[in-house]
């Protein structure tokens, strides 16, 4: 395949795009989409529809462990005291137990993709504490809008390759000389029946 344009062009163009979507009063963690756009290639030189599903299916479950760990560290956070170390312990017990759930849920096929679900998971921490989202600071916020960026990173790997509105090439590199995308189908040659052996007298 030649690129009619470069890749770099097309994915910068893209890039800056995310400006208009996080520039807004709805304060949306953008970085989150260059997370799942990353892992799309991570997955492959050819962004899928498969490996964009993959994402799709564990990220946000990666995202709801995170939000699991937050919602009950509120609750229980100061139960031994409320001394950092105290916190800490709870904390790190609570990190634990979800943690491992989260392990196991990729023995489920669907979540197969652990990777894509600690993903999710680390970018709902940077969004809640970093004050990202529509209501900063609001634990279910900052869910729905990982969420829907990170759901935005395999859209924007498929188009940073799409737009290059790339060409078929033939073996020696070079594309058709009409300009089309057609692949051109060399049928072989029916295979001829041999003579029948001589008969004896």
């Amino acid at each position: 395949m030649r690129e009619r344009i470069p890749h770099e062009v097309v994915a910068s163009v893209l890039a800056g795009a995310t400006a208009f979507i996080g520039g807004t009063a709805l304060n949306l963690p953008t970085w989150a989409i260059f997370i799942s756009w990353a892992a799309m290639f991570l997955l492959g030189a050819k962004p899928t529809l498969r490996n964009a599903t993959r994402l799709w299916a564990t990220m946000p479950v990666g995202s709801t462990f995170a939000l699991v760990i937050v919602l009950v560290d509120q609750q229980i956070g100061t139960v031994l005291g409320d001394g950092q170390f105290a916190r800490n312990v709870v904390l790190g017990v609570v990190i634990l137990v979800c943690n491992t759930a989260l392990m196991v849920t990729g023995r489920v096929r669907a979540f197969a993709l652990v990777p894509g679900m600690f993903l999710g998971f680390a970018s709902f921490f940077a969004t809640y504490f970093g004050g990202f989202g529509f209501a900063p600071g609001n634990v279910w916020a900052a869910w729905v809008s990982v969420v829907v960026m990170n759901a935005a990173g395999p859209v924007f790997a498929y188009l940073s390759r799409r737009w290059t509105f790339a060409r078929r090439t033939g073996p020696d590199g070079r594309g058709a000389d009409d300009g089309s995308d057609a692949t051109v189908v060399v049928r072989a040659e029916p295979r001829l029946q041999s003579d029948p052996a001589p008969t004896r007298a």
